[in-house]
């Protein structure tokens, strides 16, 4: 798993590299960056059956994107981004690369609307200072889907996305003093806005 993990996103940095020297006529590459409105799942401390609901937080994301066509296109992505989820007084933080490939159609001038699978690899994973290294799935996958506006070189999308694999990280909850194993869902839910520059 940790080989196909690795080979994915080599695979797709080598495809931003290709297609940033050959981009033309209808095509083009870019950076894009923006902020994300995100929480993770529910929180199960093993010393009760409840769980702590997430409060959404701002994160934040920045990398490269690709766009093959104009009315009818396809938009591969490559971003890193930063997330922060609060359970109460507690909080819950991810790092990871965001591989979305969407396919979008303009409906109105400079109005798309666009949907795809976002391909997830997680770097690391911190709750209340605690390194958490088990994680189910390094590698998990969502679902995208949104609005964009483009003005020459310039675009504008909000989307939401939604993590579709279950994968949840599991510690031991030291403020517990117990020794137990508590767990996290880490599959996001989250609004995205960004800002685009194509070069």
């Amino acid at each position: 798993m940790k080989h196909l993990q690795k080979t994915v996103i080599a695979t797709a940095i080598l495809a931003f590299v290709g297609f940033s020297i050959t981009a033309q006529n209808d095509n083009s590459f870019g950076i894009k960056g923006g902020l994300n409105y995100s929480a993770n799942g529910d929180y199960f401390e093993s010393t009760s059956a409840n769980a702590k609901n997430p409060d959404r937080n701002i994160g934040y994301h920045i990398g490269l994107f690709g766009k093959i066509g104009n009315r009818l296109y396809l938009k591969p992505e490559l971003m890193y981004t930063a997330t922060r989820s609060d359970y109460y007084s507690d909080e819950f933080s991810v790092k990871k690369i965001d591989a979305p490939v969407l396919v979008g159609v303009k409906v109105l001038g400079p109005v798309s609307v666009f949907a795809g699978p976002s391909f997830q690899y997680l770097l690391d994973t911190e709750f209340e200072g605690i390194e958490i290294d088990n994680v189910e799935d390094d590698f998990s996958v969502g679902l995208n889907f949104g609005i964009g506006l483009s003005f020459n070189n310039i675009g504008i999308d909000l989307r939401y996305e939604r993590g579709f694999s279950e994968n949840e990280a599991t510690f031991i909850d030291t403020n517990l003093g117990t020794g137990v194993v508590s767990r996290i869902d880490t599959r996001p839910d989250q609004l995205i806005l960004s800002l685009s520059l194509a070069l």
